[in-house]
């Protein structure tokens, strides 16, 4: 199974809302709360082409997107590949 890295903060709902799906596809994730930590939100700026907004998922080192992006690509039946 591909690394699955998250970058959240604690109060955001689409965080949650990403998490859940990861969780309900069984996927393992590393997630990197950026709340506290202007150099960690930097870098996830960084690494996601200028998203400054959370949560920011990569795959395998794959940047994804958000929350909706996450969804979408369930919803099309990207996301069970890209997990296995």
């Amino acid at each position: 199974m591909p690394s699955v890295e998250i970058y959240t903060t604690p109060t955001c709902p689409y965080c949650s809302a990403a998490k859940q799906l990861l969780r309900k596809k069984g996927a393992k994730f590393t997630e990197i709360d950026v709340s506290g930590d202007p150099r960690l939100r930097e870098a996830m700026t960084v690494r996601a082409r200028g998203g400054r907004t959370v949560p920011q998922i990569f795959i395998g080192g794959k940047h994804i997107g958000g929350c909706d992006d996450l969804h979408a690509l369930d919803y099309v039946g990207g996301l069970d590949p890209m997990l296995t």
